[in-house]
């Protein structure tokens, strides 16, 4: 039986990774749309290629990988260059994403994505899962954890999609506000819950 697809999102510092990885350690397959748009671009990639000859090979870093600093200050500044980028790697990323969750033998797959709103990705799957979590806490865990003042989260929180709309769009909201041990149990219980579901609804 095909396995069914579960979105799972949250904003920075929302602790959706750490969600992620109690899903997979229940034996959940899952793929992480931040790996999918690495690996697109790895050496040997067509992708890497196609952006080197048009940046030229100061977006290389020795080892032959791609640069992802120089070419995010590149695209950042010109908006034309960032649809050409854009253009070029969402169809190669979904392609990848397709052909990883493609390989799920798990009752349900997992992709993970913090842009899964934005994207549209969200269309694709047959549940959504939010990862909630105070703006206060949100805003701590990630200045502690990227080392990032107040403003600069703010910043990021600003581009990313709104907490209402994230809302909007979940089926499922884990509010993540205590220790790790609590969103290990509510992790398995969800995942016990979505054990029972025929294509991700009740």
């Amino acid at each position: 039986m095909t396995p069914w697809l579960l979105g799972l999102t949250g904003g920075i510092g929302s602790g959706k990774s750490a969600a992620a990885s109690h899903f997979a350690d229940l034996g959940v397959h899952l793929v992480d749309a931040d790996d999918a748009a690495r690996w697109v671009v790895e050496p040997g990639r067509p992708a890497l290629s196609e952006i080197s000859q048009r940046f030229g090979d100061a977006i290389l870093l020795p080892d032959g990988t791609l640069d992802r600093s120089t070419l995010r200050q590149r695209v950042f500044q010109d908006p034309a260059q960032r649809r050409w980028l854009e253009e070029l790697l969402h169809p190669l990323i979904r392609q990848e994403i397709q052909n990883h969750l493609s390989r799920a033998t798990s009752p349900y797959a997992i992709l993970v994505s913090p842009l899964l709103i934005e994207s549209g990705q969200y269309r694709s799957m047959q549940r959504v899962l939010l990862i909630d979590v105070p703006l206060e806490l949100q805003l701590q865990r990630s200045m502690r954890r990227d080392q990032a003042s107040e403003e600069q989260i703010r910043a990021i929180l600003k581009v990313q999609t709104s907490r209402e709309e994230r809302l909007r769009h979940a089926d499922d909201v884990l509010l993540n506000d205590r220790d790790p041990d609590w969103l290990r149990s509510e992790v398995k219980r969800l995942h016990n819950f979505y054990l029972t579901l025929k294509g991700g609804k009740p």
